[in-house]
């Protein structure tokens, strides 16, 4: 079998919504030698995310338009799939997650990194039991967020849902207001920080929190992109990207 000429370790073929501006050039940031990340869109007809009913609605769009995203990629030919959107991720709590896999692999017959499944992993690693996290959801996808981890084994002590109005909108959160929302669920009474969110921009910010908090702070981005190298037996280190990348 001919090795492709850039992704001569590993080709990454990833999902991300079509309004989603921020994980494709996050995962660009992390690469690595030999690595390459291929991405297909799910299409998003209607963006908005005003409430919790068109939370709801975007969320049946992406599920419809996701198999065509899949099948698309595919041709690529990749060799592990990587999921740049996180809220369906987390939907339905440990049950839903581990469907979710199984119907990525059912189509593509791959292994596929989730940020759920991706912060689970890194949360066990820590040791951290109790967790703030920050999303740019509406209510009912906290609702959503906190089943899941609270199903696997962990206790959501604050959460700060940002309730973004549009899909595109929640690219435009700043650094001031992710700084703010960091320190408002976090406390002496929890072990590490969790962000949800795929178009949230927390890498960077992520890597230097964990040094004036000190405790992890893990951002979906990161936190999927280690897992997709570290299940492919890539242990290159990245830097910049908080601890996880880093050291693990």
């Amino acid at each position: 079998m001919s090795k492709d000429a850039l992704g001569w370790r590993k080709k990454f073929g990833v999902i991300a919504p079509s309004t989603n501006t921020i994980v494709e050039p996050d995962f660009y940031r992390m690469t690595v030698p030999g690595v390459t990340a291929h991405f297909s869109r799910i299409w998003i007809r209607d963006q908005n995310l005003s409430d919790n009913d068109a939370f709801e609605a975007l969320l049946e769009q992406i599920r419809i338009e996701i198999e065509y995203a899949v099948q698309r990629v595919m041709t690529a030919e990749p060799d592990y799939m990587v999921m740049g959107m996180s809220a369906e991720t987390f939907w339905g709590g440990m049950e839903g997650n581990r469907q979710f896999v199984e119907q990525i692999k059912g189509w593509t017959g791959l292994d596929v990194a989730t940020g759920a499944e991706a912060c689970e992993r890194a949360l066990n690693l820590f040791g951290a039991k109790r967790i703030g996290v920050v999303t740019p959801y509406q209510p009912i996808g906290d609702e959503n967020v906190i089943q899941f981890f609270s199903e696997i084994g962990f206790e959501v002590v604050r959460i700060k849902g940002l309730r973004c109005p549009t899909a595109v909108a929640i690219a435009h959160v700043s650094e001031d207001e992710l700084r703010q929302a960091l320190l408002e669920v976090d406390g002496d009474d929890v072990d590490a920080l969790v962000q949800a969110g795929t178009n949230l921009s927390m890498v960077g910010l992520a890597d230097e929190a964990e040094r004036w908090l000190g405790k992890p702070v893990l951002a979906i981005n990161a936190a999927t992109w280690w897992m997709a190298l570290r299940d492919n037996n890539i242990e290159d280190k990245v830097y910049g990207a908080g601890r996880l990348l880093r050291e693990f």
